[in-house]
């Protein structure tokens, strides 16, 4: 995708999120910050141990964010499709090294933004601040959703509020991926599938 078009596309995402649209100008300061970046399928965004330097939109593509534990397991953390930000806040906000792993589940275009940048941005332009704001408390409110779900909700509550939540997923996402995503083995997930 030309960088117009996936400009366009991280412009309508911020127009979703403000009531009154951000203006032409907001949009030339925005597309001042952003480089377009490709990666192939398999291809890290992030490896365990370096520190996240950048932010990206995905305006094409699937990712996915994990740990692998002691005995090479896999354990997915997040998941990300087009629409969504992907990078490790943690290690982004501090500079330190990052316990996670980010990878491209498809072929991905992204648009990457610096820490330095975002905060200048955030004082440039506020339309960019009030969407970082809007989109920040959605978060908030989505990770309590998923930690409550993860604490009391048995595996079929869980999966019903991934299906709810992310329907789009089921699609872009093999089984196994899912399953580690919701803390439950892939059998329980097929199990769950057949009796729904």
């Amino acid at each position: 995708m030309l960088l117009g078009g996936m400009m366009k596309q991280l412009f309508d995402y911020i127009n979703r999120y403000l009531p009154n649209g951000a203006s032409e100008s907001d949009f030339e300061i925005i597309k001042s910050y952003f480089t377009p970046k490709r990666l192939r399928r398999r291809q890290y965004f992030l490896q365990e141990g370096d520190i996240c330097k950048y932010y990206g939109f995905i305006v094409n593509g699937a990712m996915r964010q994990y740990t692998v534990d002691d005995k090479g397991t896999v354990c997915i953390v997040q998941l990300f499709i087009e629409n969504w930000w992907v990078g490790d806040r943690e290690s982004y906000t501090t500079f330190t090294p990052s316990r996670y792993n980010i990878d491209a589940w498809e072929d991905t275009e992204l648009l990457l933004i610096t820490r330095t940048d975002v905060i200048e941005l955030l004082n440039r332009c506020p339309a960019f601040a009030e969407m970082v704001r809007i989109m920040d408390d959605r978060n908030s409110v989505a990770n309590l959703k998923r930690l409550t779900s993860s604490i009391s909700g048995g595996a079929e509550k869980r999966y019903a509020d991934f299906v709810a939540s992310h329907p789009d997923f089921l699609e872009r996402f093999p089984q196994h991926l899912i399953a580690s995503y919701l803390g439950i083995t892939k059998d329980t997930l097929s199990r769950i599938k057949r009796q729904g």
